[in-house]
């Protein structure tokens, strides 16, 4: 009754289009990653439309940044309007409420840049015909592992596209302490990554907190190379295992009890590398969770493809899963027991942008 009530309260106008907008509000929140990966692209272009046509649904502040967004370009030959990166993260205010696009042109950058939370709203963008690179060589034993990063984001509503991050340090020989190198590290929440190369070896991708996309991307690593407590969805990114020797893990997601929901979802990756003995994800902390679906594995991956990481406790509080994947490292038959391939209905919350709440904010790569 009370329902049919505040019905009538409505304009008739407003009573007559009310199924339809719920009906496109249900598709835009709801709406699966689908199974053919050749209709990932017009999926993603559906469902993550530019700010302009998706006013009063997204963060308010997200939508007043995008409209007063303003370019500064980095150029090392002196044509922009300045030579470094950080010249230029530092010229940006703090409180910034307006998107800052910085335009970074081709060539090697060797800083070690940080973004702190007070700088929102900011885009590092290079020309996908020649992709930027930042490098430097930092490891845990001089700053820690977390602040070892080449680039570490602090702040909300960060965009990566079109860039190269690296960490140049060497390769970690098992015996030295502190060789963990990150390339990035993203603590900030509502970022995206979008035709970004992330290279390193140990603790690559520090995905440390908060909602992240990363899309046709390219992560290289060897022992636990994207980590952290975020909760991300990876969309059609290359996983490139340097497991030619050692021990390599790709995920060591931290989620400490099912009280946090964080956790990684892999959707249409492709899983690629040297060696055979690679694992999908090891138990870090007590209760990690990370999906895989769709994704293509390659002989790279050892048949249990899970560890428990010496912990026979943790096999009840794993959320390690899989959905339809493929190839020759997905086979199911010597999986670890405490592994799980999904069902149809179980696997829904991972293959949907519902899963880091993007209808609220994630937009497309910009075009500069």
């Amino acid at each position: 009754m009370a329902k049919t009530l505040e019905m009538r309260r409505l304009p008739p106008l407003m009573i007559a289009i009310l199924p339809l907008l719920l009906a496109l509000a249900q598709v835009a929140v709801s709406d699966p990653i689908p199974a053919d990966r050749s209709q990932v692209n017009a999926w993603f272009q559906r469902n993550v439309q530019p700010y302009t046509a998706r006013k009063g649904t997204l963060d308010p502040n997200l939508e007043a940044a995008e409209a007063g967004s303003r370019v500064i370009r980095v150029r090392q030959d002196g044509s922009g309007d300045f030579k470094t990166v950080t010249d230029a993260v530092k010229s940006i205010p703090a409180g910034n409420n307006k998107r800052v696009i910085v335009s970074i042109g081709a060539g090697e950058y060797k800083e070690k840049i940080r973004i702190d939370r007070t700088k929102p709203f900011v885009t590092l963008y290079g020309s996908p015909n020649a992709m930027p690179r930042l490098s430097f060589p930092g490891t845990a034993a001089q700053f820690g592992t977390v602040d070892s990063a080449t680039l570490i984001v602090e702040s909300d509503y960060f965009v990566a596209a079109n860039i190269i991050i690296a960490n140049s340090a060497p390769r970690p020989d098992g015996k030295t302490a502190g060789a963990q190198a990150v390339a990035v590290r993203v603590s900030g929440d509502k970022s995206a990554f979008y035709n970004c190369r992330l290279l390193g070896f140990q603790d690559t991708v520090c995905d440390d907190r908060g909602f992240h996309f990363f899309k046709d991307c390219y992560i290289e690593g060897t022992v636990d190379f994207i980590f952290g407590s975020g909760t991300s969805l990876y969309l059609s990114t290359q996983l490139h295992v340097l497991g030619d020797s050692g021990l390599t893990m790709i995920t060591a997601q931290a989620r400490e009890s099912n009280a946090e929901d964080t956790g990684y979802s892999f959707v249409h990756c492709s899983i690629t590398g040297t060696g055979n003995s690679t694992y999908l994800g090891r138990a870090w902390k007590a209760s990690p969770r990370v999906i895989y679906s769709y994704t293509d594995m390659s002989s790279v991956i050892n048949p249990l493809g899970w560890s428990n990481n010496f912990h026979p406790d943790r096999d009840r509080t794993v959320m390690f899963g899989e959905y339809k994947c493929s190839g020759p490292g997905s086979n199911p038959a010597g999986r670890a027991k405490f592994g799980k391939q999904l069902g149809d209905a179980e696997v829904q919350p991972y293959i949907s942008l519902t899963y880091i709440v993007g209808s609220k904010w994630l937009l497309p790569p910009p075009r500069v």
